[in-house]
């Protein structure tokens, strides 16, 4: 079993290693440039519990090496600081989870303040600590100097060409870092194909689709200079065609020896397109239209498609009519025949290349012979060794045959109105165009028609070719008045405007263009005519003419302000004239009268019956239509009633007389002007006041809303008795401030003890009754009546509220009169004198009056008692009374007493020659008096002080005559001391004896008694006024 114990101990202790925690993060220092995508790793090992572990990591920066700076946690959503929180929830930063006990943390986007020392760091999962459960490494941000450039271009390349591109790559790292270059071809969304490429080690390596070309010597790759990398392809194949670009990676070696690629960044791209070598050709044929008119010009053009058209031959011959018209050899030469030959040379045709691959035949007046097919052939020919033409393959399209028409009108015409649907009196604007087919030598004549509803023609005005104007005999006065008008804008643009409509203008306008040209004898005859036409709808201005009156306020109050809308419709542009007039029934009366009216040119005509309104009343017509508003502010009585509107239409015609179209009358309208909603709230709380006599009584009357800022108030005051039905007025201010006072003040006569006070802000009304009595105890409570002044400067009680009560109790001040009630004792010798104090401690108030009377109280036997019970008699020995009057002095005490008021609360009696009749028991009487507030003085409280006790010895006695003058003492003196004596001897003698007996049971170690009682000690005065004092004291330890 012993052998067995090291052994367990250790496995223990190899257990306790194996379960010891590591955390293990990237080797640093590690340098990745700004903008990239980063990863550090973190792992930890040994660990217990469960297999998900979770991660926190954090950051030191290197302004703050000390201080922590959370980023990202596996768990804890809130873990993030606030400066990283927001590229967390962005995924900017997040943790990818390995395994359970691996993670990665992810930079999408590396910024140059995330460098400094990164910390990963595992919560412990275990009982206890034991291992290391963090680890730090530092990242250095570097800037991004990469630079990748190419020239951007489009490249056109034949099968067997050659290809050259060229790219720049430059870096400014300070670290030590490689660079690889490597060019790629992409065609459209395909995976981009490895052409070549240098490694960062140096080694050059082509891809798989190219390889075996860089084998044969087709694919290079040479570096140019410091930073430029050519790429060459010989002999281009057609699946060469694609977008090339160059792609450099910055890599870097991290501390675990593995390179890191930093940055990756591609050049622009090249478009190299590679066409197959074809010796096929096509030929195609075009013209813009197959009709023509005599005159026109016409185009022909010969396309030719094929490849490499400039390093071949190609020789062009156009006919007409399967005749040849002319030919073209390779040196782009024409030659015509004899007929077109002369056309050519008076400008009317022309045979030409307009490029490599087209060829063109212009004839630029077609004549009637000029219809017929048309053609061209083309003929690739190869030139030989003595530089002779050879004939090869020719190729020709199909016939292209035209039509020209002979001379006759072709202009189209277009026309245009303001609008279909116009309102009378707006104007009618309408354009004619002639869109095309206009001959350089032709003019134009037109003619404006309108074409009613019964279909009856009439004309409005006639433009000849030589530009006079004619208007037709319906609108010649109209014309005259420049109500129409036609303007020849521009050639072959004609408008006609009508202004100032009426509805007799409703119908079809019709636009009659002819077309002259001059024949050759000089006459101008008519090619041809044609007409357009549009119809136009005009809305009468009565049409839907009504007028409606409202009001958004039909209820107002005082002083408030009313808008009267008067509604016009249909709504009708500012420039229709309508003349608007108010008219008004006041409240009671049943005639209507003009209030006020905006006549139909803006003027304002007032009604002479109110002239009252015009201080108050603003009228106004809206900019954008005829309805008008008539406001009214402060609103009486005298504007209460019924309002109408009338409007009526008219329309100025175009000799600049007026016409009256419609009238319309509104609807009824009434405004009622009431009194304003009253808001007056008084304050409604109740409370208690108990206060002292001659204390005031404050009173507040509070109005805790008013309905308008200029509300005067009448306040009531009232109290109520229990005795009293109803309560008495005590004071009335009205509104204009004036007092009023009650049959209550004027029988209790309270007028001069009342003061009336308001406050600034005028809510808060106070009665303060002063110099309160009890009497005055009662309920009070206010009563306020609001009043407004009306806009006719009169004055009305708008509201009345009474407040809550407040009940008054007012009472006697309570008694707390209080007087020393010490004793003491008093030796004086006779003849002497002695002081009897009678203090105050408290009183009930600083008015208070004092009444003191001294007491002597003197001890005498009761006859039918036992002879122990006495009684006292007592003797007044002066009296003061509150108005500091004497009492007369008694018989014995008369030209003894001398009286003293040393304060308000201490009064001193000295008894002068002082007898042994004066011995005795002395106290003194005080009556608190308090005068209310008529002036009557009452007694409020009484209280009686403590016994001084005087004993006043006689002058000329001896010892021996006191002693001997009193049995008792004389006994206690000569008597009582002998037996007492011989008492205390027997038992001093009797306790010694039993201690020598029992001494051998009650000694110490020393055989001393431990207790031993000394013998008593008799102090004896020799005067026979003090008394023996007989004293027994305790033994001591010897």
């Amino acid at each position: 079993m012993r052998t067995l114990r090291p052994q367990l101990a250790s496995l223990l202790l190899l257990g306790m290693a194996l379960a010891q925690q590591q955390v293990t993060v990237q080797e640093g220092p590690l340098y990745r440039t700004e903008g990239s995508h980063i990863t550090l790793w973190c792992k930890v090992s040994g660990y217990q519990g469960s297999a998900e572990q979770n991660f926190h990591w954090s950051i030191y920066l290197p302004s703050a090496p000390e201080r922590e700076v959370q980023i990202v946690s596996t768990i804890d959503p809130s873990f993030p600081y606030a400066i990283y929180t927001q590229r967390v929830r962005s995924r900017g930063i997040y943790v990818e989870r390995v395994q359970g006990d691996a993670v990665l943390l992810h930079i999408t986007e590396l910024q140059d303040r995330d460098a400094g020392e990164y910390e990963c760091h595992t919560p412990n999962t275990q009982e206890r600590y034991f291992g290391s459960y963090s680890a730090k490494m530092n990242l250095v941000v570097i800037p991004d100097s990469l630079r990748v450039t190419a020239v951007p271009q489009t490249l056109n390349k034949v099968e067997h060409d050659s290809l050259e591109l060229k790219c720049e790559v430059s870096k400014s790292t300070a670290q030590h870092s490689h660079v690889s270059v490597g060019w790629y071809r992409q065609r459209g969304s395909e995976t981009p194909v490895e052409v070549i490429s240098l490694s960062r080690d140096f080694v050059l390596r082509a891809g798989s689709a190219y390889a075996q070309r860089q084998a044969t010597g087709d694919i290079r790759l040479d570096k140019v200079g410091e930073t430029t990398s050519k790429l060459t392809i010989y002999n281009l194949h057609p699946s060469d065609q694609g977008e090339f670009y160059c792609e450099a990676v910055e890599w870097i070696q991290d501390p675990d020896k593995s390179w890191y690629a930093m940055t990756r960044k591609r050049s622009q791209g090249a478009i190299v397109n590679v066409q197959a070598t074809d010796k096929e050709f096509s030929v195609r044929l075009e013209t813009e239209k197959r009709t023509y008119i005599v005159g026109e010009p016409v185009e022909f053009r010969c396309i030719l498609e094929a490849q490499n058209v400039p390093d071949r031959y190609f020789s062009i011959s156009w006919a007409f009519n399967s005749s040849l018209i002319a030919s073209l050899g390779p040196n782009a030469v024409p030659v015509l025949n004899n007929e077109f030959a002369q056309r050519e040379a008076l400008g009317q045709l022309k045979v030409a290349k307009e490029s490599d691959n087209v060829f063109v035949l212009k004839i630029y007046r077609l004549r009637l012979e000029d219809s017929g097919k048309y053609n061209c052939r083309v003929t690739e020919r190869e030139k030989t060794v003595t530089g002779d033409f050879i004939d090869k393959e020719s190729k020709r399209p199909k016939n292209i045959p035209i039509t020209v028409l002979p001379l006759k009108t072709s202009i189209s015409l277009e026309i245009v109105n303001n609008a279909s649907n116009v309102l009378e009196g707006e104007s009618l604007r309408f354009g004619c165009n002639v869109r095309s087919g206009l001959g350089p030598q032709s003019r134009l004549s037109i003619v404006w028609q309108l074409v009613d509803k019964l279909n009856r023609r009439s004309e409005i005005v006639r433009l000849d070719r030589e530009g006079t104007l004619q208007p037709g005999p319906s609108y010649a006065e109209r014309s005259s008045y420049g109500g129409i008008q036609v303007e020849q804008v521009r050639p072959g643009s004609f408008t006609l405007e009508i202004f100032n409509s009426i509805k007799a203008d409703e119908g079809h306008y019709e636009c009659r263009v002819a077309e002259w040209t001059r024949a050759v004898d000089g006459e101008w005859q008519i090619v041809g005519e044609r007409h357009v036409s549009t119809p136009v709808s005009i809305t009468a201005l009565e049409a839907g003419f009504a007028v409606t009156a409202i009001s958004r306020t039909p209820g107002v109050t005082y002083n408030e302000s009313f808008d009267l809308q008067c509604i016009i419709k249909p709504h009708y542009p500012s420039w229709v004239p309508v003349s608007v007039t108010w008219r008004f029934q006041p409240a009671g009366s049943t005639e209507f009268h003009d209030l006020v009216t905006f006549t139909r040119d803006g003027g304002v005509q007032w009604g002479d019956r109110y002239a009252g309104f015009r201080t108050r009343t603003a009228i106004e017509k809206a900019e954008s239509s005829n309805n008008v508003r008539l406001s009214i502010s402060r609103a009486s009585d005298t504007e209460a009633g019924k309002y109408q509107c009338v409007a009526e239409l008219w329309r100025k015609n175009y000799n600049s007389s007026w016409t009256r179209l419609a009238d319309r009358t509104s609807n009824l309208l009434e405004i009622r002007v009431l009194r304003p909603v009253t808001k007056l709230q008084v304050s409604k709380s109740k409370r208690s006041i108990t206060l002292v006599e001659n204390r005031p009584i404050p009173l507040n009357c509070s109005v805790k809303s008013q309905t308008s800022p200029d509300s005067h108030f009448a306040v009531l005051w009232y109290v109520h008795k229990p005795s009293d039905a109803d309560g008495k007025l005590i004071l009335k201010t009205t509104h204009s401030s004036a007092f009023e006072y009650g049959t209550y003040a004027e029988e209790e006569g309270l007028r001069g003890r009342l003061q009336f006070e308001r406050s600034a802000s005028g809510g808060l009304f106070s009665l303060t009754v002063q110099r309160a009595e009890v009497r005055d105890s009662g309920s009070y409570y206010c009563h306020v009546e609001e009043w407004l002044l009306s806009p006719n400067h009169a004055w009305y009680k708008l509201a009345e509220e009474v407040s809550g009560r407040t009940e008054v109790t007012v009472k006697q001040p309570d008694p707390t009169l209080q007087v020393d009630t010490a004793t003491a004792n008093l030796t004086v010798q006779e003849k002497e004198s002695f002081p009897l104090d009678c203090s105050i401690l408290s009183r009930s108030s600083p008015d208070s009056h004092f009444a003191v009377t001294w007491y002597n109280l003197q001890a005498k036997e009761a006859g039918s008692r036992a002879e122990e019970e006495e009684e006292e008699e007592r003797e007044v020995v002066l009296s003061v009374g509150p108005d500091a009057v004497f009492s007369p002095e008694a018989g014995r005490w008369e030209g003894r007493l001398c009286f003293q008021r040393l304060s308000a609360v201490l009064f001193r009696l000295t008894v002068l020659q002082a007898s042994r009749a004066d011995t005795g028991n002395y106290s003194c009487r005080v009556e608190e008096w308090l005068a209310d507030p008529t002036g009557v003085w009452y007694r409020l409280a009484e209280e009686e002080s403590g016994t001084v006790a005087v004993h006043v010895q006689d002058a000329g006695s001896t010892l021996q005559s006191v002693i001997c003058s009193n049995d008792a003492l004389f006994y206690f003196v000569f008597f009582y001391p002998f037996p007492i004596f011989g008492i205390l001897i027997i038992t001093i003698l009797l306790v010694r004896f039993k201690s020598r007996n029992s001494s051998k049971n009650s000694e110490g170690k020393n055989g001393v008694p431990l207790l031993w009682i000394k013998e008593p000690h008799l102090n004896y005065s020799p005067t026979c006024l003090e008394p023996p004092v007989l004293s027994i004291h305790p033994g001591t330890i010897d």
